[in-house]
């Protein structure tokens, strides 16, 4: 019997070029259906999971499912803005808890958050280091962004311009990192926080500039008409907000008229949520309150669809490459009749020869199916990540 099998080996080894062709193909028709399931279960995993942490959201009339996955995920592209006057008039109704946030702004790869603390304290953000934004132009980093950006308590963050083109746009900002997230697991982890008001003086919302009453300042005085003072072009304008120039900002217009993205609505219980859905339902109203893990539901019954039209595709597919690895087999022994008659010579019974042959197929559908539970393997392990490749490009 050992015999056998070192002639299956020694035939496997010689004949590399098809052993490993014929490998590959077994575990390809076993590790696409696997993997698909794979992903498609962790990522209706990972997506149910942050949906149902989060009851309600409001924001502008829109797509849903984009307000649901900006504001959960900070990944689609910005949906309409909404003003702040939301976050209050939540607030107002006494049902619920009002969280604004506005994820418009990146700093390089990561998104940056504007919100409040209260974000924090919700999702249950525990810091590693430092300690939580105190002041205008603070931010704190989730645990993967901190790393990414290779920045620690006491360095700097720079948001990204919008367009490179934009020459009258918003001066990115220079913000002092105070703190660090402990890593949760969740797309909290790659974002920069910042408070509410840092993410609308990056708007452009507010600003800061010297001080034209000091004498240094004089090259920027244009002209001065009683208590006015009037500035020429040469006034620079911060792009850093730091605690000797923090009194100089100072924004332009009603808060209340701001924007943000969407608000993070937390009812006091079934009874409250009931009631202040309620609110929204008339047709003139600009803005719209949905239920994250409805809409994810409505995502998940379409992907799943999709997955079972892929896993048809996947067996046919599977039973061609079969078909045609039986064709090759059969071929091969036709080629092989000469060698077969020799071993019989020898002494080989019809048997042994069976034998072989079997021992070949079984090493290689072993190897195949080996093959593609290293790869199902990794699959798993990555699929995280790629349940946020796939938030991304929804």
């Amino acid at each position: 019997m050992n015999g056998i099998f070192l002639l299956a080996w020694r035939y496997l080894a010689y004949h590399k070029v098809k052993t490993a062709v014929l490998v590959a193909a077994v575990a390809t028709i076993v590790y696409l259906p696997a993997a698909l399931d794979i992903v498609v279960r962790r990522s209706a995993r990972e997506l149910t999971a942050r949906a149902q942490a989060t009851p309600l959201l409001v924001g502008a009339k829109g797509s849903p499912l984009e307000l649901v996955l900006n504001s959960l995920y900070f990944e689609s592209g910005s949906p309409p803005t909404t003003a702040y006057a939301e976050v209050e008039r939540v607030q107002r109704s006494g049902l619920a808890r009002a969280i604004p946030l506005y994820t418009r702004f990146r700093a390089g790869r990561n998104p940056i958050v504007g919100t409040t603390l209260d974000y924090f304290e919700y999702r249950k953000l525990p810091l590693a280091e430092g300690r939580a934004m105190a002041m205008l132009g603070e931010c704190v980093l989730g645990a993967a962004a901190a790393r990414s950006a290779g920045v620690e308590p006491g360095g700097f963050v720079l948001s990204s311009p919008e367009s490179v083109f934009d020459l009258a746009g918003v001066y990115p900002l220079k913000m002092k990192a105070v703190g660090v997230f402990e890593p949760v697991g969740t797309p909290d982890d790659l974002a920069v926080f910042v408070d509410i008001k840092t993410a609308w003086v990056i708007e452009g919302l507010a600003h800061g500039h010297q001080d034209l009453s000091r004498p240094e300042a004089s090259a920027g005085v244009l002209r001065t008409e009683g208590t006015k003072i009037v500035a020429n072009a040469s006034v620079v304008e911060y792009n850093e907000i730091t605690p000797e120039n923090v009194a100089s900002f100072h924004f332009h217009g009603d808060p209340a008229t701001f924007p943000i993205t969407s608000v993070v609505v937390i009812p006091e219980d079934a009874k409250s949520s009931t009631l202040l859905q309620g609110r929204y339902l008339r047709p003139e109203e600009p803005v719209q309150i949905v239920r994250p893990d409805s809409v994810m539901d409505d995502l998940l019954g379409t992907v799943f669809t999709v997955r079972g039209y892929v896993l048809v595709a996947a067996v046919i597919l599977g039973l061609a490459t079969l078909a045609t690895m039986t064709l090759v087999f059969v071929l091969s022994l036709q080629l092989r009749r000469r060698e077969m008659q020799a071993i019989a010579k020898i002494g080989g019974s019809r048997i042994q020869i069976v034998g072989l042959v079997a021992v070949e197929i079984l090493s290689v559908l072993g190897a195949g199916v080996l093959l593609a539970a290293v790869l199902s393997a990794l699959t798993s392990w990555f699929a995280t990540a790629m349940t946020r490749v796939f938030v991304s490009l929804s």
